[in-house]
């Protein structure tokens, strides 16, 4: 194992820990910790884009440049994110299981869009 990929793999268990505990406060009532759950999970966030850029740096890659696609792309990917926890939300917490499998499947639609995006067909 690469040391890069070594220092991102505890960099982003680091991160993937506090943004899930932060989560778990912040969801649930019964912990009563919200803002604490906040603060964690941004620290997570924080983690996160701290580990892209130095497993950037120790691979002697360019920085991340913003462009529309990249952008598009990043909305697209939240978007099926979203849609697809609606349907899970839908089918698991409303027992509306018909609408919740339907809004679901267009929220894997959406993130299957993103292959072609990223990746490209040849």
């Amino acid at each position: 194992m690469k040391k890069s990929s070594f220092i991102t793999l505890i960099l982003g268990t680091i991160s993937g820990m506090f943004f899930a505990i932060g989560m778990c406060m912040a969801m649930l009532p019964q912990w009563n910790a919200f803002m604490p759950g906040c603060v964690l999970g941004i620290i997570g966030m924080v983690f996160a884009l701290c580990t892209v850029a130095v497993w950037r740096k120790m691979e002697n890659k360019a920085p991340i440049k913003l462009s529309g696609k990249l952008i598009g792309t990043v909305l697209l990917g939240i978007a099926g994110s979203l849609t697809l926890g609606i349907g899970m939300c839908f089918t698991m917490v409303w027992s509306n299981i018909a609408l919740g499998i339907v809004i679901g499947l267009v929220g894997i639609l959406l993130l299957l869009c993103l292959i072609p995006i990223c990746i490209g067909i040849k």
